[in-house]
């Protein structure tokens, strides 16, 4: 029996290593073989972004966006409470840059996906048919806004969506994080859209027609959900559009953020990918060639075959992580790759209590994801006398 586990463990091993070398090749042609592009092709465009609370470098962040290459364009701010700390640092941007359209919307989110909430109320004040939902936390460079909008020249195009990577992370845990987006969530998404036929969408940044949301019954449909990027993009695919990914990656700014801060935005990522595609969750075993491979030295009893898996298994991540940071530019991951396989272990842990749990935190709110990808507030679930027993949580999790 544990001969058997070995080998089996040895086998999903080496097909981690396959699963490496495709994502190498899907990066590298998607990054070394761009289509062109016509930037001539840049209508007015509104610019959600949805706020709460003080990101790192936040006035730096939000500045990014108003030194736009673009010919016309307005921002929209929403923050849910007056109280805000980050109004006079969007007061400051809007005195800062008196030329640019810059609104500030304080308006509560009444759904339980508290940023869709917000984007609800700032689509109905803007003003253009192009609209561009982009995280309070990204930073971009002055050609964003012409490259994430020149697809939709082409009037097949849906959506377009980005990837993204870290930056000026201050602490070891968010080194880590800036580790995983780029060399780990990155290359995931390129496998993604060749096998999954782009039928998704990422938060960080989403570009969509107003008459195609109208279509789809406004933001509303996906108000309630944890993986709202996700379907808004498969609703918009469903719609007979294209969803696009730009080759434009977007800049997260991490900053200073603690183990428990990063656990917990993890394990809500890995929620959000198991409730979108439960079957492929499971192909995420692949993802972890170190894990895997150390598992398989444990269980051979660290036999000296094992060992070599190990050793093989860190230097080809390392190696596939290096070319990969090279194509997408990322420096911040590139110096910190001796982290990886600590990265990896961490990643693999994160899989796991994505699969054996039920709750994820959100900006402060404790919530239970449902089996159709939806959000119940805890409080809520409290007050009216519904908590999950444990006979019921065991059940789910057999059935996962």
């Amino acid at each position: 029996m544990q001969q058997a586990l070995v080998w089996l463990l040895a086998l999903l091993t080496a097909a981690s290593w396959a699963y490496w070398l495709v994502a190498w090749w899907f990066v590298r042609s998607f990054f070394r073989n761009r289509p062109s592009v016509e930037f001539a092709y840049a209508p007015p465009v509104s610019l959600l972004k949805p706020v709460r609370g003080l990101d790192y470098q936040a006035y730096e962040n939000f500045v990014s966006f108003c030194c736009q290459d673009y010919p016309e364009y307005e921002i929209l701010f929403g923050v849910a409470d007056a109280a805000d700390p980050v109004i006079p640092i969007i007061e400051r941007v809007q005195r800062d840059f008196p030329q640019r359209q810059i609104r500030l919307v304080v308006a509560r989110a009444n759904t339980t996906n508290r940023k869709v909430g917000l984007l609800q109320q700032l689509a109905a004040q803007a003003r253009y048919e192009i609209l561009v939902m982009s995280d309070s936390d990204m930073r971009v460079t002055p050609d964003y806004l012409q490259r994430v909008v020149a697809p939709f020249a082409d009037a097949r195009v849906g959506l377009v969506t980005c990837a993204y990577r870290g930056a000026k992370p201050l602490t070891l845990t968010a080194r880590l994080e800036a580790l995983y987006m780029g060399t780990a969530f990155l290359p995931s998404v390129l496998v993604a859209r060749k096998f999954l036929q782009m039928r998704f969408a990422l938060g960080a940044t989403m570009v969509v027609r107003r008459r195609d949301l109208e279509r789809l019954g406004g933001l509303a449909v996906v108000a309630d959900f944890l993986a709202d990027d996700y379907q808004l993009g498969r609703r918009i695919a469903a719609l007979g559009s294209r969803v696009v990914l730009s080759d434009y990656v977007i800049t997260a700014v991490i900053g200073n953020t603690t183990f428990r801060e990063q656990w917990t935005r993890e394990v809500r990522w890995a929620h959000c990918s198991k409730v979108s595609r439960p079957l492929d969750y499971w192909g995420l075993l692949l993802t972890y060639s170190t894990p895997l491979a150390l598992l398989t030295w444990i269980v051979s009893g660290f036999a000296p075959l094992g060992g070599l898996l190990l050793v093989f298994s860190i230097v080809w991540r390392w190696l596939v992580a290096w070319l990969v940071t090279g194509y997408t530019g990322d420096v911040v991951s590139r110096e910190w790759l001796f982290w990886l396989p600590v990265r990896d272990g961490l990643s693999a842990l994160v899989w796991v209590a994505g699969l054996l749990t039920r709750h994820v935190e959100w900006r402060g709110e404790r919530f239970i994801v449902t089996r159709d990808g939806m959000l119940q507030p805890v409080a809520d679930m409290r007050a009216r006398g519904r908590r999950i027993p444990l006979s019921r949580l065991l059940k789910f999790v057999k059935r996962e």
